[in-house]
């Protein structure tokens, strides 16, 4: 069937439709294999890119979810899970914990991650933007709208 997805897009896609979510995939062909790329083609601040970042603390996969203008701090992502230490995956870590390669990483659904933490900075604009499964599709939502979908706790988890 044309106009399909591929499939880990499709398993986002199927994930926002048996929430009932208010979102939108896009797909760019060119790609968006950097925030500030997914920026370019979407046609909004860098700040309205959510990265994915995949961290392990003590051994456990936690995702942050950043602005794109932003990077993840592992001190502040550790002190949120009680973890003594925290530093970003490994690539096959990445694609372990959530069933996507690395830079495809959307906010859900992570079968194998507990806990997503998701940057306050974010909740400031009205529509904001993430990996949806692929380097070539985003999807679009408000922040409330992604943070309840992907059970994220808010919190300051990027560097000053």
């Amino acid at each position: 069937m044309a106009g399909t997805f591929p499939e880990s897009v499709e398993r986002v896609s199927a994930f926002l439709r048996g929430a009932g979510a208010e979102a939108r995939i896009q797909e760019f062909p060119d790609g968006t294999h950097t925030a500030q790329d997914a920026a370019d083609a979407v046609g909004c601040e860098l700040a309205q890119i959510v990265k994915s970042l995949v961290f392990m603390c003590a051994g456990r996969p936690v995702v942050a979810l950043v602005p794109g203008d932003r990077r993840g701090d592992p001190e502040k992502v550790a002190r949120a899970v009680d973890a003594s230490e925290s530093r970003v995956a490994k690539a096959d870590e990445v694609e372990k914990a959530t069933g996507f390669a690395p830079g495809a990483v959307p906010p859900f659904p992570l079968p194998d991650v507990d806990v997503v933490l998701m940057d306050t900075a974010l909740f400031r604009h009205p529509l904001i933007w993430a990996g949806a499964g692929s380097p070539k599709h985003v999807l679009g939502m408000a922040p409330t709208e992604l943070a309840r979908l992907a059970q994220a706790r808010p919190l300051d988890v990027s560097a000053d």
